[in-house]
């Protein structure tokens, strides 16, 4: 039996599989949610005080924050940089 993605690149094999938007999405979020969170105890922030500078609630922050709830708005990214004194940078590469 000859294994078809033999030699074949793992973003290949997700192409095939369809899975690659949704594993992309899911390694994106993780990477969001966990530079929040640095910033987060760089400024010694706590999630209370962090959703109050963003004018909204703990549990949204909480949904922000969680690496495997990969819907998020870009409002909502917005807000979270502005409330760490960051920017939003979002490119296409």
């Amino acid at each position: 039996m000859k294994n078809k993605h033999l030699g074949s690149s793992f973003d290949e094999f997700l192409e095939e599989e369809g899975l690659r938007a949704e594993t992309e999405a899911a390694a994106i979020k993780r990477v969001i949610a966990y530079r929040i969170e640095m910033e987060m105890k760089r400024a010694n922030l706590s999630k209370s005080a962090l959703a109050e500078k963003m004018h909204t609630s703990r549990s949204a922050l909480d949904r922000l924050l969680d690496p495997s709830n990969v819907s998020v708005t870009l409002q909502t990214l917005e807000r979270a940089a502005l409330a760490l004194g960051k920017n939003l940078k979002i490119e296409l590469a």
